[in-house]
């Protein structure tokens, strides 16, 4: 079975620094087309229309948090299955855990990397998918 390409994605980040330096990692270092959002209701708007393959979430957010966007994010059809990466500074077992049990596929530790961001989302994709 052959592993769909990776190419869109959509990175929802409230800090706008963050936001800069993860949109950077992305596009430069890992050439991935990427729609960056600062909240989960602007990620609500967006989804649908960009269409992402999978979805950078922060989880610490004011108004609607990481795991409320999922949530919400699971009643749109468009993107009801899209991977969901959860990206937060809580990254204890038990807190890993639970953000997979609300059905994120992986949890990547802040702060990340600027220059190893895209190889792991990439590992992220292919093990989802392999």
């Amino acid at each position: 079975m052959s592993i769909p390409p990776l190419t869109r994605i959509l990175f929802v980040e409230d800090d706008p620094d963050i936001q800069a330096v993860g949109q950077l990692a992305l596009e430069v270092v890992g050439g991935f087309q990427v729609a960056v959002c600062s909240s989960g209701a602007e990620a609500l708007v967006v989804a649908p229309s960009f269409a992402p393959d999978l979805v950078l979430l922060d989880v610490m957010m004011p108004v609607m948090d990481g795991p409320e966007t999922l949530k919400q994010l699971r009643t749109v059809a468009a993107t009801q299955s899209t991977p969901v990466v959860f990206m937060t500074a809580k990254v204890q077992r038990h807190e890993i855990t639970h953000y997979l049990g609300l059905g994120a596929v992986n949890v990547i530790a802040k702060p990340f990397d600027p220059m190893t961001l895209a190889s792991a989302i990439t590992e992220i994709w292919t093990t989802h998918h392999g």
